[in-house]
C-alpha cells in the first residue's frame, strides 16, 4: 500500500466529497436578464456558480484556461 492510498482512507466523508472540488466544472445554459437573453454559466463540482458567459465556447476556455477540467453532467 502506498502513502497516498493511506491518506485516502484517513479523509473524513466531508474531505472525501469535496475531493477534487477545485479542478472539476461544468457549464449549464441560464437566462440573463428578464427578456430572456441565453448565457452559459461555469459552475463548480458542488453546483456553486462560479461565471456567466455570453458564448459556450468562452466558458468552455474559462474553465481551461483555469486549469479546470470540463465535465458532461446528464
Amino acid at each position: 500500500m502506498t502513502n497516498g492510498n493511506e491518506e485516502l482512507r484517513q479523509l473524513s466523508g466531508s474531505d472525501f466529497t469535496s475531493l477534487g472540488l477545485q479542478q472539476i466544472a461544468y457549464v449549464r445554459p441560464v437566462s440573463v436578464d428578464a427578456e430572456g437573453a441565453k448565457g452559459f454559466a461555469v459552475h463548480a463540482a458542488d453546483g456553486t456558480q462560479l461565471a456567466v458567459m455570453g458564448a459556450l465556447d468562452l466558458a468552455h476556455a474559462a474553465i481551461l484556461e483555469n486549469d479546470m477540467h470540463l465535465v458532461n453532467v446528464h
